[in-house]
């Protein structure tokens, strides 16, 4: 059982020690947003926004994006991972919301899932922080992951599971800033394989750490 009180304390010391903390994805608009997390996949969101400037640029709206075939959207992101998928899945998602949407992109987790190449990682972000829709659902990456496993907040590698576990015990309210927060701290502290639990604001609060001190 996750204490409550705990959880409280965790929430507002990443607050404090990550004032700034939001997504690393440059966007101006929830299509930006869309297109961004998806080709974010296993890939950094530093490589995404190096490719994306020009990208938008070129197709700035879902229904410039409808207009273009795969192989036409690969030039401009060629330098990220499975860039072939990744093409074909933006030109179909732009298809399907012109087509199915009236151009619109979804505000609902079951309307968003049903987008080729979103899953509820995508969607979880786009609702949230482009649409300030909290209520739909945590995004769980490995960050997440790491960290929920070590705080004791959640077991396994499975990412609905987690996202679910964690939905009953972290307040709807902090269900976006949470997964921000904890990417911040990863990458600074809690790192993979050397978690730096001497300067961990979390230390006194985090199982993994107790055991690893005593």
């Amino acid at each position: 059982m996750v204490d409550q009180t705990v959880v409280s304390k965790v929430i507002k010391r990443l607050r404090e020690e990550y004032p700034e903390s939001k997504t690393s994805l440059d966007f101006e608009d929830p299509y930006q947003l869309l297109v961004g997390t998806m080709l974010s996949a296993q890939t950094t969101d530093k490589a995404v926004n190096k490719a994306t400037p020009k990208l938008f640029a070129d197709y700035p709206t879902i229904l410039t994006l409808a207009e273009a075939e795969p192989e036409d959207i690969i030039p401009y992101i060629k330098s990220i991972g499975l860039y072939n998928n990744k093409a074909k899945n933006l030109v179909k998602m732009a298809r399907m919301i012109r087509d199915e949407y009236n151009g619109e992109i979804p505000r609902t987790m079951e309307d968003l899932t049903k987008l080729p190449g979103v899953g509820r990682k995508t969607a979880n972000v786009v609702l949230g922080n482009a649409f300030g829709i909290p209520d739909s659902g945590i995004t769980i990456d490995t960050h997440m992951i790491r960290v929920m496993n070590l705080l004791g907040w959640a077991e396994g590698k499975n990412a609905v599971k987690i996202e679910r576990d964690l939905m009953k015990v972290i307040p709807v309210d902090d269900w976006v800033d949470i997964t921000h927060l904890i990417i911040d701290h990863g990458r600074a502290v809690c790192k993979a394989g050397r978690p730096q639990c001497d300067r961990c604001v979390l230390s006194d609060l985090c199982p993994s750490s107790q055991v690893k001190n005593s």
